[in-house]
């Protein structure tokens, strides 16, 4: 399995995977040192990401490899599905995969998902359209929403 540690506007964020795929992308909550030479099966990750970053990527295209029980891998392919710029909500996301009654258990498979930002976990929200729990923390959806909103927020100060 190779890593890379790779600084975002949201902090540093580590990579790993092989030829397989990309197993586990994961926001720290601490500065680390960044990776001088991306191994080659995280380069186009590293890539995509960046143009992410930018502005210039809207959706990833990439070999994934997440480990997780059948149930979990379900929740995050329906994820995948989550137009960039859109949400859903957690409710809904049930409804998607054929079982109202398993919100609880969407939401937790949700909230281990391995791969942050290219499975968009961070588009899931409320019924009430609130920013409910985000493993990178509210801040952080908040921001990624906000950086795929089409109606871009501007400060005045």
């Amino acid at each position: 399995m190779e890593t890379c540690i790779i600084k975002t506007p949201l902090g540093f964020a580590k990579i790993s995977g092989d030829a397989h795929g990309i197993s586990e992308i994961t926001i720290l909550n601490s500065e680390e040192k960044t990776t001088d030479i991306i191994p080659v099966a995280l380069e186009d990750c590293v890539f995509q990401l960046n143009e992410y970053f930018e502005g210039s990527r809207t959706h990833f295209n990439l070999k994934l490899n997440p480990e997780g029980t059948h149930f979990q891998k379900q929740v995050w392919k329906q994820l995948e599905q989550i137009p960039y710029g859109k949400t859903i909500s957690y409710l809904e996301l049930s409804k998607q995969l054929g079982d109202v009654k398993a919100i609880r258990a969407v939401a937790n498979a949700n909230a281990k998902n391995p791969l942050w930002i290219i499975v968009p976990c961070h588009r899931v929200i409320g019924s009430d359209d609130s920013l409910t729990g985000y493993a990178g923390g509210l801040h952080r959806k908040q921001w990624l929403l906000e950086h795929e909103s089409p109606n871009k927020q501007q400060t005045l100060f």
